[in-house]
């Protein structure tokens, strides 16, 4: 790789995978007084991100994120793990941001930048809401092609080459800079941050922001009614016959 990139990485601050989501009494949303932890996939996207700057250290990282004044303690994680800086853009603990108003975000940021970045990597979808819609969004926005669920990435010279799984196997694009890449669980193995590099992103720069400072309405477009935990399964049972089935399947579940 002969020239150093500019690369943006969102993440976001999500329930623990290894928590149990519940219902909250109100159903109106899943309950958030548990533990918290970055989206997975954005673990992924930080990572590449990283190895790509290790591989050109005259590469810049920079880790985005929307939300709450808890979405810092995300931040400072990607820091820790290899980004030169961060960018939170901070709205109320209240707010609900949906892929749209994110994406909405990243552009009007980017727009701001003097100097604009050659790549977005992002994870392909965020474990809470499971959208998988901000980086089409944000390519959108941009008009910038676009590579998702990415299991492999290459640079060469100006020339991103992505390999990325679909439902029939995998799919080799190549595209110029610049570019949204969006993460798959296999493209690589995120790393733990060591207490020393914990320690050094204490030190290291944060900017703050908010949607009116860039300019965009963040209000939702979409209204969730109710929140419910999907019914219990109960046991299943043998049939004599084909006939006893069809019937059963008819009067009983009423799916024929």
């Amino acid at each position: 790789m002969s020239n150093p990139l500019r690369i943006f990485v969102p993440v976001k601050r999500v329930v623990d995978y290894a928590v149990k989501v519940r219902v909250n009494p109100a159903k109106t949303d899943v309950d958030r007084n548990v533990k918290h932890s970055m989206n997975p996939f954005d673990e992924i996207a930080i990572e590449e991100a990283v190895r790509i700057k290790e591989k050109s250290p005259k590469t810049e990282v920079v880790a985005i994120s929307c939300g709450s004044t808890k979405a810092q303690e995300t931040l400072r994680t990607a820091l820790a793990m290899g980004a030169d800086r961060a960018v939170h853009v901070e709205v109320k603990d209240d707010s609900t941001l949906q892929p749209l108003a994110v994406a909405k975000l990243l552009k009007a940021y980017t727009d701001k930048e003097e100097k604009k970045p050659d790549l977005f990597i992002l994870g392909k979808q965020a474990i809470d809401d499971d959208a998988n819609q901000t980086g089409q969004m944000l390519a959108g926005l941009l008009q910038w092609p676009q590579a998702t669920f990415a299991s492999k990435v290459e640079i060469n010279e100006n020339a991103l080459k992505v390999v990325r799984e679909i439902d029939g196997g995998l799919e080799t694009i190549s595209t110029k800079f610049p570019a949204v890449v969006t993460t798959d669980l296999r493209l690589n193995e995120p790393r733990y941050a060591s207490l020393p590099n914990i320690m050094k992103a204490k030190k290291k720069p944060l900017v703050k922001l908010t949607p009116e400072d860039l300019g965009v309405d963040i209000s939702p477009r979409i209204e969730t009614l109710k929140v419910e935990e999907p019914a219990k399964r109960v046991g299943g049972r043998k049939v004599d016959s084909v006939d006893d089935l069809i019937d059963k399947l008819r009067n009983e579940a009423k799916v024929l």
